[in-house]
Formats: structure tokens, sequence, C-alpha cells
């Protein structure tokens, strides 16, 4: 049974279009790259679906779901005086009681006890972008939101963020729905892929749907494109 289904899903800001009738769904464990040019409504969706914009259509979510929400960049002043210990203790609230400690989540993101006491503005792209993985998956998510994972991370530490994730969702068991603009690492990591500009333009299994005409419909004319044959 999918832990989460859309139907007919749109978003607008005032009266502009940015997203119109997007309907997909997905199983626990399964990953979902979400493809288009700049624009097209991706991170927009993932908004959506946190229930940060207001949509229209049908959002339904197994029973007592929870998700975890990691944006393409955070709005914190990386020079506040904030240790990585510190950051990651803003989510232990009394009201939302966490399964793991702050030293369980550096560890589990694969960075060291250090950074525990090191300052945010000492944290490369990579490390701040592990600790902000460590800290959407306190709760011990059902599915997680991912936008652009290695958007500000250089291209060394790009496989080593997507590695970390597979192998945390399967050791953790849940679903992701990661925002991409590689298709290489589409191939690689998703069980399915959803092609948004403003509105569905196909969705299934990237071998499938990922045809050369397909993907000049999403991106436009003008571009070149091959296909491979992926095992």
């Amino acid at each position: 049974m999918p832990i989460l289904e859309v139907k007919d899903l749109s978003v607008f800001y005032g009266k502009e279009k940015a997203l119109e009738n997007v309907s997909f769904s997905i199983n626990k464990g399964e990953t979902i790259a979400v493809i288009g040019p700049n624009g097209s409504g991706k991170t927009t969706l993932l908004k959506a679906l946190i229930g940060a914009l207001p949509s229209e259509g049908e959002i339904k979510t197994e029973k007592e779901i929870s998700m975890g929400y990691v944006p393409q960049k955070l709005d914190v002043e990386r020079n506040l005086p904030l240790t990585g210990q510190e950051f990651l203790n803003l989510a232990q609230t009394d009201k939302e009681k966490t399964p793991y400690t702050p030293k369980e989540m550096i560890q589990m993101v694969g960075l060291l006890p250090q950074h525990m006491r090191k300052s945010l503005s000492t944290f490369s792209a990579g490390e701040f972008q592990k600790l902000l993985m460590g800290f959407a998956l306190r709760t011990r998510p059902s599915l997680l939101l991912f936008d652009e994972p290695t958007a500000s991370v250089d291209v060394g530490g790009q496989e080593t963020i997507y590695d970390l994730l597979h192998r945390l969702q399967d050791k953790e068991q849940f679903a992701t729905i990661l925002v991409s603009h590689d298709l290489t690492t589409v191939y690689r990591y998703a069980t399915k892929v959803l092609c948004l500009n403003k509105t569905q333009i196909c969705f299934g299994p990237p071998q499938e749907v990922l045809t050369p005409q397909e993907l000049e419909k999403l991106y436009g004319g003008g571009r070149r494109f091959y296909h491979h044959l992926h095992e």
C-alpha cells in the first residue's frame, strides 16, 4: 500500500500557476526522483507535501506517517555562535520527542564526534548538508523529502551524500522523494522518476519513461540527449 498518494495536486501563487494536475504515489522504501527545468515546480511540490504551501487536490498519507525535509538551502546565519550539538539540540523539544540523541544523529550521518563541538561556521558545505540530514531524520520519518541534496556540495562530495542517503534508506527503510538535475543519479538511485514542468510530463521507472522524446518534451527542443541502457 502507498504511504503517500497524490491526486490532481495544483499550487498557485496568486493567479500564477506554479504546479498543476500532479498525481503519483510512493511505497515504503521507494525512491522517487523529481526532475525538470528551473522554475518547473519541483521545490513547490515538496513544500506542498509538507503543508508549507496551500494546494488543491488530494494528498493522502498512511496513518501516523512522519516526514523529514531537507531544504535546498537553509536560511540560517552560519556565523551564529552555534555548535553542531547545539544545532541538533533544537530538535529536542518536549512537544516532539525524538528517538535519537544529538550524538546518535551525528554518528548516523557519518560525521565525527568532534563535529559536536565545531562551530557551524567551520562546517564545509558537505558537512552542513549531513547535519541537516541528521536533523531531518530525528523523528525516524517514514518519508524523507530531499531538495537537491548536492546543490552546494563539490563534485567529490556528491557521491558521498548519495551513498550515505542510500545506506540510511536501506537501514531505516524510509521512502525518499528527492529533487535532482543529474540523470546519472536518477538512473542509479531512483525507483521511479517524476518529470515536472509546471505540470506532470511523465512518471514511472526511469529506464522506461526517460526516452529522448520525453526529455525533449520536458526540457524543450534544441538539446541532445543520449539514451543509456541500465541493468
